[in-house]
């Protein structure tokens, strides 16, 4: 098993991942900093369950592929940052990671503020033949809701 505990962008730990499971955790972050909603098939399993998917969401690769697209149109700037990471038996990985960005879009129901955002979050996934194919994820999304709508913040 590997553990690592980092402060490294999404990007630099594609790049430096010891492990295919952890490089493609990595790369599923890394497309939400780029919006690459076609980049969603090189990482997600057709089938891929998301067992935390928001209100309405389309399910398998289609819900993910609507989750990249809604922080790309809602946010610039975007940026995770990899706190700590570490490879399961099974094939599963986790994340700690934090979320850097500028509300500039339409998000959550909330119009463009132009506020800074910053969240944390964790992802646990289960990656086989090099792709998700189960994802359990949290993210402070009262937090994020507070800071894009000029709400009271959270310490």
């Amino acid at each position: 098993m590997t553990a690592i505990g980092t402060n490294n962008t999404a990007s630099e730990m594609v790049r430096s991942a010891t492990s295919n499971a952890l490089r493609v955790a990595a790369r599923e972050l890394e497309l939400y900093d780029t919006g690459d909603v076609a980049g969603a098939d090189e990482v997600f399993a057709p089938d891929v369950i998301d067992h935390n998917p928001a209100t309405d969401a389309a399910s398998g690769i289609d819900g993910m592929r609507a989750s990249i697209a809604a922080v790309r149109d809602g946010f610039t700037d975007t940026q995770h940052r990899i706190l700590f990471q570490q490879e399961l038996p099974g094939g599963w990985a986790v994340l700690h990671w934090r979320m850097t960005a500028t509300h500039t879009g339409d998000a959550f129901g909330f119009p463009a503020s132009g506020n800074q955002v910053d969240i944390d979050g964790q992802d646990i996934m289960r990656i086989v033949d090099g792709k998700i194919t189960e994802i359990y994820h949290v993210e402070e999304l009262l937090k994020l809701t507070q800071q894009i709508s000029g709400g009271a913040q959270s310490a």
